[in-house]
């Protein structure tokens, strides 16, 4: 998947991050949990471990990364496992709090593939240490940069705060050491976004 991400155009990198990675979370919505719930319920364990491998997994990946693309793809991948996690803690909180952070995120990642797809075309790299002073040549795309990798990490007053603490609610209520072990890669989130 982040590889998908980095070899396609920033126009099939933001449907990707924005729309068919959703699909997924559409189809745990419709099927798993509304057709088969009891199944669900039996697998909720299974799934809590299997999505918390992934979402800190996919965090450390993400921090060892230099490739801006593969940065924001890895996140993506951390973020489905969020709501993954919210989606199985089967109560109201942890839903709204999925349904809220998959649209939060499609918004929120397809603007930050659109700003390192900017920032390609002027510069043919996505390599982080060749934007060092981009602040002092592009200010104000500097600022949004800054205020889309801040709804990234789910800092207060963006939407993906409120679907971050709305999983982590749900996700307490439902299991208290996945809660917390999920919350782990919130924590990460913030490192590799930063």
């Amino acid at each position: 998947m982040p590889e998908a991400h980095a070899e396609a155009p920033t126009s099939g990198s933001v449907i990707l991050a924005g729309i068919l990675l959703k699909l997924g979370g559409f189809g745990f919505i419709r099927f798993s949990i509304g057709l088969f719930s009891e199944a669900s319920s039996f697998f909720t364990p299974l799934i809590f471990a299997i999505s918390i491998f992934g979402v800190v997994y996919a965090s450390l990946t993400t921090i060892q990364q230099i490739d801006l693309k593969k940065i924001i793809a890895y996140s993506s991948v951390a973020h489905m496992g969020l709501v993954t996690i919210g989606l199985f803690s089967n109560n109201f909180q942890g839903i709204l709090g999925s349904i809220m952070l998959m649209i939060s995120h499609g918004v929120v990642s397809g603007a930050l593939f659109l700003c390192i797809g900017i920032l390609y075309e002027r510069h043919q790299t996505r390599i982080i240490k060749y934007y060092s002073g981009l602040v002092h040549s592009m200010p104000l795309f500097t600022v949004c940069f800054i205020i889309f990798t801040l709804g990234n990490i789910g800092l207060p007053a963006t939407s993906s705060f409120i679907g971050e603490i709305l999983i982590f609610i749900g996700c307490f209520e439902a299991n208290s050491w996945a809660a917390l072990l999920s919350g782990l890669g919130m924590v990460l989130g913030i490192g590799y976004s930063l």
